[in-house]
Formats: C-alpha cells, sequence, structure tokens
C-alpha cells in the first residue's frame, strides 16, 4: 500500500549552521511512533552535513532539484550522481517555483524524472495550477495535463519510485489553503488519472501529497482524507515544533 509523507521543502532558507541547528531541533522533538516517513529538503550545500546528522534518525533528507544531465559543462547544475555521492536518494521535481521563476517546461521537468528514475532515486514530482486557472474552472485539465507529460514516459514499474504533490500554486506562500475537500477532490482526480493509464494497483500504490500551507492547524483535517497521503510542507517545515505537529497528524 501507499506511503504516508511528511516533506519540508526549505527552499531558500538555512546556512549551515542554522540547518544544524533546526536538525538538532527536530531531533530533540522527534517521536518513535510516527505512521508516516519524515524528510527534509535543505539547500544544496547543506545536503552532506543534513545527511550526516540525521542518520540515527527517521528523517529522510531529499534533494529540491536536480539537473538532467549526466555530468560536463553545465556550471551551477548539480547531478543525479552528485545527490547520490552525498546519500540523497530522493529528489523533488517540477515545484512551481521551478516552473514559473526559472522557466521549467514539461518536458524538461520529464527528462529530469526519467533521468532520476533510471539511477534509482525516489522522485517527488510536483504538479498544480495557478488561481485563474481555478477560477475558470480548468485545473483538473491542466494537472492531468502536467502529470501526463512529466510522468507518462514511465512504466508501471518505474511509477514505484514516484510520489506526486499536487501544489495549488494560489495557496502556497500566501495563507490561503484549498479547503480539505478542494485537495481530496483534486487527489480523487490525479488518482483516476492514473488508474486510465497505469491500472488500479498503480493509481492505489501512489502517494499523492497536498503542497498548499499545510499547518499543523490544518493537517489532522486535511490529512484524513482518503486521497491525500500527507503533505510538501513550506514555511511550517523551517520550526520544528511546527513540522513535528503537522507528521503527528497522522
Amino acid at each position: 500500500m501507499r506511503k504516508n509523507i511528511v516533506a519540508g521543502n526549505w527552499k531558500m532558507n538555512c546556512d549551515l549552521p542554522m540547518t544544524q541547528t533546526l536538525i538538532s531541533e527536530l531531533k530533540k522533538g522527534l517521536q518513535t511512533d510516527y505512521n508516516c516517513e519524515i524528510m527534509i529538503a535543505p539547500s544544496h550545500p547543506c545536503l552532506y552535513p543534513a545527511f550526516n546528522s540525521t542518520l540515527d534518525t527517521p528523517i529522510e533528507v531529499v534533494a529540491q532539484n536536480v539537473s538532467e544531465q549526466e555530468k560536463g559543462a553545465f556550471t551551477g547544475e548539480v547531478s543525479i550522481d552528485m545527490l547520490q555521492s552525498v546519500g540523497v536518494k530522493t529528489v523533488i521535481i517540477g515545484h512551481s517555483e521551478r516552473r514559473d521563476s526559472y522557466g521549467e517546461t514539461d518536458e524538461l521537468l520529464a527528462a529530469k524524472t526519467i533521468a532520476a528514475v533510471e539511477k534509482g532515486m525516489r522522485v517527488i514530482f510536483c504538479c498544480g495550477e495557478h488561481l485563474d486557472v481555478r477560477k475558470a474552472g480548468n485545473h483538473v485539465s491542466v494537472v492531468t495535463s502536467q502529470i501526463e507529460k512529466g510522468l507518462f514516459q514511465l512504466s508501471a514499474a518505474q511509477m514505484e519510485q514516484v510520489v506526486i504533490a499536487y501544489e495549488p500554486v494560489w495557496a502556497i506562500g500566501t495563507g490561503e489553503t484549498a479547503s480539505p475537500e478542494q485537495a481530496q477532490d483534486m487527489h480523487a482526480a490525479i488518482r483516476s488519472f492514473l488508474k486510465d493509464k497505469y491500472g488500479e494497483m498503480t493509481a492505489n500504490h501512489t502517494s499523492i501529497l497536498y503542497g498548499g500551507s499545510v499547518k499543523p492547524a490544518n493537517a489532522v483535517e486535511i490529512f484524513a482524507k482518503p486521497d491525500v497521503d500527507g503533505g510538501l510542507v513550506g514555511g511550517a517545515s523551517l520550526d520544528a515544533t511546527s513540522f513535528l505537529a503537522i507528521a503527528d497528524a497522522f
């Protein structure tokens, strides 16, 4: 069966001392009976120290981005092999900020995804719509198109390495949150779309996370929905108490 996951995307926050402090606070607050996987995604320079600091914990350190290229003259890029060499086994691909601010296309994200999966990485693949799309009633078609273009080159077996994170862009960093019912409706639509392509087993085994302003105050209600398997958490993941409270919502 699919796994519950709470993943903290730290974005471009926390230098090395701050990373070490936050991990220390997380370790102090950790319980032993979480009903979910716990992940944190520090910035690239802090991945190896973070990996070493969490070896004795259930926390998995994941990367926020990766290049589709294996090696070569790609200044500023980080390869899959580089991530794996410092212990990273999971990478976030297609976050709305990468799509919007850095122009990452569906084609590029598909290339990144297949490259990561073929190297044995697990991928958290992000998808989501803007407010104008939601208001026009086109949110399901836009999100499923992102999934089709980004993931449907994978086989059913390769989909075992994929987690989908639905992030309504209008609810990221704005304080706005999709209602639990809106989250469930989209997650159910995504799972149905996966079923049509890959069959019921793959659809039912794929974890789908909600990624729009998850907080301790709303996590229990959101996670209670049958097709919501956890959260990709932004701002609240930068506070150890809040992040662990979200994990405890399961």
